[in-house]
């Protein structure tokens, strides 16, 4: 029993953590940024997904995924 009202009242201190005025906290990257702006309505679903292409493309070009054996020709086959 006094597991659950430990429990029942942890949930409800972060609850009120979460919504409370003035404890958000700022975007850690351009995605959250992106994310954060297209909730509060700043920019519109479009403008998001050519931002998030955008990001995506340039991600491809900094850091190309390999999968193992590409540089290996025939070498899993």
């Amino acid at each position: 029993m006094g597991i659950l009202l430990v429990a029942t009242i942890g949930l409800i201190i972060a609850t009120a953590l979460a919504v409370w005025p003035g404890t958000r906290r700022s975007p850690s990257s351009v995605e959250g940024l992106l994310v954060l702006r297209r909730v509060n309505g700043e920019i519109t679903r479009e403008e998001y997904v050519r931002e998030v292409e955008l990001l995506a493309a340039r991600d491809e070009q900094l850091h190309p995924l390999t999968v193992p054996g590409d540089d290996h020709p025939g070498a899993c086959g």
